[in-house]
């Protein structure tokens, strides 16, 4: 009898354990070794840290959970808890994300984490939250350079009849046929091997998101045209935020504040030494005027300023103009 008492305890125990323990999945599209994936593996170690196990928190890379797009629809209808996701994928949801990407916007990343960090990110956050999306912090996805397999880009001529491949972006497609390119949108998780079938010449990618997904392998010459910035949402479904209690939101508020500083600090350091790096590998890395493509491209700001969310586009613009 006491032996049989002493097991029903013991899974009495065993089953409050497992009942407590909250399980979040954690999609993002990016390979491992890149900073967003590397930032979220940190993150759900200072979770289990700072909830003592209580909550485990499973990052599935490289768009095993579906692309950014998928992901972001997975969120809102609460059958994905989280996502490092990306700014143009989530625009297609919240239209004002789109105001970040205007062209030649940041002369440097710590221009654009000002902004972010500022009041237009709260309002960026409350926008998305009426979407069902909850930001827990601004990753960052970069400054953006293109690369082709075909020849140096110098000047915006050089791009003319190009078929550049670009995200699900609108402000990015703007770009890019400001410039004479064919912009044929296509899965980051299917890049690699359009560019090696020849499918697409070319893409615009920070060097970071080129060197872990082995872009460079197919696609020998890269431009340093740092055209566009883009960040990466760190975020939660409003649908398992609202499940949570107040002492588990702050455990991954707070965990989510630390990984923003260390995923904003790899992405930080990693284009001066990539540069080298891909040299190294035998690829052309050309430094370019930037004068000519900020030109050409003044056009694509001149329409989101007339677009619905033009007031929003204006401001941002503004702020970041003044922000050094």
């Amino acid at each position: 009898m006491k032996l049989k008492l002493t097991a029903l305890v013991g899974i009495a125990v065993l089953s409050t354990s497992v009942f407590a323990q909250q399980k979040i999945v954690l999609g993002h599209g990016a390979a491992p070794g890149n900073p967003r994936h590397e930032a979220s593996v940190f993150f759900a170690n200072k979770v289990k840290e700072k909830s003592a196990g209580k909550i485990e928190v499973q990052v599935a890379p490289s768009a095993q959970l579906g692309d950014d797009a998928a992901m972001v629809t997975a969120l809102r209808s609460g059958s994905l808890d989280m996502s490092a996701n990306s700014q143009g994928a989530v625009s297609n949801v919240v239209p004002e994300y789109a105001a970040f990407g205007m062209p030649f916007l940041f002369g440097s990343l710590n221009a654009a984490w000002k902004v972010l960090d500022g009041p237009l990110g709260k309002e960026l956050a409350q926008k998305s939250e009426e979407k069902g999306l909850v930001v827990l912090g601004y990753w960052d996805n970069g400054i953006r350079h293109m690369s082709n397999s075909k020849k140096s880009i110098l000047k915006p001529e050089d791009l003319k009849g190009m078929k550049m491949r670009t995200p699900p972006d609108a402000v990015t497609v703007d770009i890019m046929k400001s410039v004479g390119a064919d912009a044929q949108q296509i899965a980051f998780s299917e890049l690699y091997v359009a560019l090696q079938q020849g499918v697409v010449d070319g893409q615009e990618n920070p060097l970071m998101n080129i060197h872990a997904s082995k872009l460079y392998e197919v696609n020998k010459f890269i431009s340093l045209t740092g055209h566009k910035y883009e960040m990466t949402p760190l975020l939660i479904s409003k649908r398992t935020w609202d499940k949570l209690g107040a002492g588990d939101r702050k455990i991954l508020q707070d965990a989510a504040t630390e990984a923003t500083a260390f995923q904003r600090k790899l992405s930080a350091e990693a284009d001066s030494k990539l540069v080298a790096q891909l040299k190294a590998a035998g690829v052309k890395v050309d430094t370019v005027d930037q004068a000519p493509f900020a030109k050409a491209t003044e056009s694509v700001v001149t329409k989101w300023y007339s677009s619905p969310i033009g007031d929003y586009v204006k401001k941002v613009v503004s702020t970041a103009r003044s922000t050094k």
